[in-house]
């Protein structure tokens, strides 16, 4: 069974990826100073690519490491949730 974060830390994460990611990704997550994270523009990354980026960020650019706010699990549940 795949890993689900209780109710209220699911709005928690959702709100995340609204406001923190939307903030360089856009509000609609097509894209700003951060690549568009819908599910077309991350097809052909992978599931365990996308999780290292969220948890450790990216050098050299604006992404930061977010693993001092989410967990590897959370951050798998926020890709699956971005890849439909």
């Amino acid at each position: 069974m795949a890993f689900e974060p209780e109710q209220a830390r699911q709005q928690e994460l959702r709100n995340m990826l609204a406001h923190d990611c939307g903030s360089c990704h856009g509000l609609t997550l097509k894209g700003g100073l951060g690549p568009s994270l819908l599910p077309d523009a991350l097809l052909n990354k992978p599931e365990q690519f996308l999780v290292q980026t969220i948890l450790e960020g990216r050098k050299g650019t604006a992404m930061p490491p977010w693993k001092p706010f989410i967990t590897e699990q959370e951050a798998v549940w926020l890709v699956q949730k971005l890849l439909k």
